[in-house]
């Protein structure tokens, strides 16, 4: 996508909006979460606004953050109980705390918005080197196929559709580059609104992969945060890494 510059898809305005839509699985991800932290310091790759930080501190474990976006991390500030959340402003492949984590953790296919396998190498990299020796680094994601239909490569689905405002997701995909190219349209009365995004998608086995290059290995693998099997009906995973021994 010319001109799309991936480290503004989350300015002022996506902020503004990113919490209209809770994903309802908020309550089901802090209790994974928090049972694998057993209490240790946590660091969240991409905090974001704080949509499971916050309730996860609320559990009694330290929670840190790397955050790209300034935006998200000022409707983060704003939210009860921010400021026991220390954050760092950077890109999450990279950046470092300068601390070392029982849990570190991606949520919501935030894997995808590194756009090369360079950069999502990096970020098993990081992870890895932000645990502790007997830490786990924790990945959920959607599948490849419940986004792009086999066979097909673009796509215009109705998002939300009511008598003032049509919303469209509209997307090209190409296989060898494996980036989706996606912009959400909005048509109004009062105009047209676009927000768009890229994501470089990658499968299960292609994280392994890149678990193994940081000096990680898979110990679990489930279709959702409740922990249900993981099977050729799966339309998304989570993933638990930790370092080899």
């Amino acid at each position: 996508m010319e001109s799309f510059d991936p480290a503004s898809s989350f300015g002022p305005d996506v902020a503004a909006r990113y919490d209209d839509r809770p994903r309802g699985d908020e309550e089901a991800a802090v209790a994974f979460l928090s049972a694998l932290a057993q209490g240790r310091r946590t660091l969240e790759f991409a905090i974001g606004t704080g949509r499971i930080a916050l309730p996860l501190a609320t559990h009694g474990v330290q929670v840190d953050g790397i955050e790209l976006s300034p935006h998200m991390v000022e409707r983060l500030r704003a939210k009860p109980g921010s400021d026991r959340i220390n954050i760092t402003i950077g890109d999450m492949s990279v950046t470092a705390t300068g601390h070392h984590y029982g849990l570190v953790y991606l949520v919501f296919n935030t894997i995808f918005n590194l756009l090369t396998a360079e950069d999502q190498i990096r970020c098993f990299e990081n992870a890895a080197r932000h645990l502790t020796a007997d830490g786990h680094f924790v990945v959920e994601t959607a599948l490849p196929h419940a986004w792009i239909a086999p066979g097909s490569s673009d796509y215009v689905h109705a998002e939300h559709v009511d008598p003032t405002t049509v919303v469209l997701d509209v997307a090209r995909y190409d296989p060898v580059t494996q980036l989706l190219e996606e912009n959400h349209v909005r048509l109004t009365a009062n105009g047209v609104t676009m927000q768009p995004i890229v994501c470089r998608l990658i499968t299960p086995g292609e994280m392994d992969l890149m678990a193994r290059i940081a000096g990680m290995r898979r110990v679990d693998r489930f279709a959702n945060w409740q922990r249900s099997v993981f099977d050729v009906r799966s339309s998304a995973h989570v993933s638990v890494y930790e370092l080899n021994r």
